[in-house]
């Protein structure tokens, strides 16, 4: 458990959640003498949790999205294999406490056991220190790598660069050139008044674009 704990980042108050957070059912009911309960409940107030900050989180980074388009990508965000690629991430199978017959069938590995994990894990930090490590937990493992439309690195830019703490940055027209009929403009994005990416297009949305993939190619390969 402590391993798991560097890992995310927060340390528990209250042990006991972190170790029931881990606890499936199949190691609850073989050692019903020392354990209180399984990480079922943990898992039910999680799948909550997680609605509301990827709701909230989409709310704020999507402000032209409508409803319908904010319902389709929460639903991307925290699917199960999604779920599983966090657990993945922090290393989660290794603190699972397991019954045997679940240990002999692989269910250290299985996609629907590891996701229900991280939202039980989810809820032991929120009952445990509240709404905001909770928070950052989310932003840190699910709210990453958003699907967008390939052709939408506007979108795309303004996800990465609202994380916590989000950084302002602007578009900026370098240079409008070419006669009336094939204008060619030229963009530049500014992070914090310093260009992190410059575009041409055929319109000054087009050079936008172009500005905003050359900023994601900068950011992605500065780490």
């Amino acid at each position: 458990m402590t391993k798991l704990e560097q890992t995310i980042g927060y340390a528990f108050q209250n042990g006991l959640l972190c170790r029931t957070a881990m606890t499936h059912s199949s190691y609850y009911n073989e050692n019903r003498a020392v354990c209180k309960e399984s990480n079922e409940r943990l898992e039910f107030l999680g799948d909550s949790v997680l609605g509301f900050l990827t709701a909230e989180y989409l709310y704020g980074a999507y402000p032209d999205k409508p409803e319908g388009e904010l319902t389709k990508l929460r639903a991307a965000l925290v699917c199960e294999a999604r779920l599983a690629g966090a657990a993945a991430a922090v290393g989660l199978s290794g603190a699972l406490l397991l019954g045997r017959g679940e240990e002999v069938t692989g269910g250290r590995r299985r996609p629907s056991l590891l996701a229900d994990a991280v939202e039980a894990l989810l809820a032991a930090i929120f009952l445990d220190g509240g709404i905001e490590p909770a928070r950052r937990f989310v932003h840190r493992f699910l709210l990453v790598n958003i699907p967008v439309r390939s052709s939408d690195y506007k979108t795309a830019l303004q996800e990465i660069l609202q994380r916590d703490p989000p950084r302002s940055y602007v578009y900026h027209l370098v240079e409008a050139s070419g006669p009336d009929h094939a204008k060619r403009f030229t963009v530049e994005v500014c992070l914090e008044g310093n260009p992190i990416g410059r575009g041409v297009g055929g319109s000054k949305k087009e050079a936008e674009q172009a500005a905003a993939q050359a900023a994601i190619r900068r950011l992605t390969a500065d780490g």
